[in-house]
């Protein structure tokens, strides 16, 4: 057996799941919404299923979807990019995350990661044979010291990943931390990952800064895109990879050897939704943003200390004024005696963790909050003895 795999614990994700279900609670701590999507774009898959093309498709994608990606960064982005040799398709963003890791890093390269993180990088910064050199982020802000950083950077840094929007911890960094990013690597080799899965999802009216825009960064980074994401389709794992063509090239070759295509329907139905009105989108964060304001008082109602969230499903309590420092206890207790599922952040580090934060996912019905806020609030005078 692969050692490394072999001796991971079972993702948080899927242990909170179990326990939500096996304690009849409801569960807020995996990220996926109560929206099945937008219909439209849901029949466009339909119909392209029963109408459309169902064998192998370009492992780079369909042309049509990577002239979308194009066209929606220029758009939004103000992105100039050749659909051509800019532009990929992969079977979701951690499939991308994995022809990158697995594309650019050799055995002995160090790679950069702030944590918390999403938990599939170090895994596979582990499996590609990197040295993981990692920063620290903690609450409120989550924003990296530049000079913590600084201390990670050598001759041996070949990538640096970076997740912005945030997940878990609702952040968002605005383009001064980008610019000090570049500034760190400037006279290395060094290529930036960037997780940019949530940048529709990003609340009072902050833009998008993605690091393509950053002077310095443009032709030495790769961004991760989502459709999942983007339309509240999670389970759809359409992933959007753009990169300069020496870089992509690169990132191609492993896609190739992993998932290599993407299921066509889906590719058509990404397509069509990356070309609708501007109204979708901005309805869209209005609606979330609506929910977070709403289980943020709720859970401000129930005692609990709210962090910031600036973008993504998530919202954050600290446990901090309660007197409590074990966020994976106290998650086994709000499960079982509030009936509520949530996610410690301490397993987004792999040591010297935060652990007095936990997370919540709000984008769900209003019914689902509300019954969620009743219990946390039956249950808050006893969570906290």
């Amino acid at each position: 057996m692969n050692p490394l795999f072999a001796s991971l614990p079972t993702t948080i994700f899927e242990e909170m799941s179990q326990l939500a279900r096996a304690h009849g609670a409801i569960n807020l701590g995996q990220g996926f919404p109560d929206d099945p999507g937008p219909e439209d774009v849901r029949r466009k898959a339909a119909e392209a299923v029963v109408d459309g093309y169902n064998q192998y498709p370009s492992m780079m994608g369909i042309p049509e979807l990577r002239r979308a990606i194009a066209d929606h960064y220029r758009q939004h982005q103000g992105l100039e990019l050749d659909a051509d040799t800019e532009c990929m398709v992969t079977s979701g963003a951690t499939e991308a995350l994995a022809a990158s890791i697995l594309g650019l890093v050799a055995p002995g390269d160090e790679v950069v990661l702030f944590e918390p993180a999403y938990d599939a990088y170090l895994p596979l910064v582990r499996q590609a044979g990197g040295i993981p050199r990692l920063v620290k982020l903690s609450p409120p802000d989550w924003r990296f010291d530049p000079e913590a950083l600084a201390a990670v950077i050598s001759p041996k840094t070949k990538l640096l990943i970076i997740n912005n929007p945030l997940n878990p911890a609702g952040a968002v960094w605005p383009r001064e931390d980008l610019e000090a990013l570049a500034k760190a690597i400037e006279g290395t080799e060094a290529i930036v990952v960037s997780d940019e899965v949530w940048e529709h999802v990003i609340f009072d009216g902050r833009p998008h800064v993605t690091v393509l825009s950053v002077p310095g960064l443009r032709e030495r980074s790769v961004k991760i895109g989502s459709a999942g994401k983007i339309f509240s389709l999670t389970g759809w794992k359409v992933g959007l990879v753009v990169a300069a063509p020496h870089i992509l090239r690169v990132v191609a070759k492993a896609h190739q050897f992993l998932a290599f295509t993407t299921a066509p329907n889906l590719q058509t139905a990404v397509a069509y939704g990356l070309a609708k009105d501007d109204t979708y989108f901005t309805d869209m964060r209005a609606r979330l943003q609506a929910q977070r304001d709403y289980f943020s008082a709720g859970l401000k109602a129930a005692g609990f200390t709210v962090l910031p969230s600036a973008g993504t499903y998530f919202v954050c309590v600290d446990l901090k004024p309660l007197g409590l420092s074990d966020d994976a206890a106290f998650c086994k207790r709000l499960v079982a005696e509030a009936k509520v599922a949530a996610i410690p952040v301490s397993a987004f580090y792999s040591g010297d963790a935060v652990r007095h934060v936990v997370r919540f996912c709000f984008a769900k019905n209003e019914a689902t909050l509300d019954e969620a806020i009743a219990r946390l609030v039956r249950a808050a005078p006893a969570l906290a003895a």
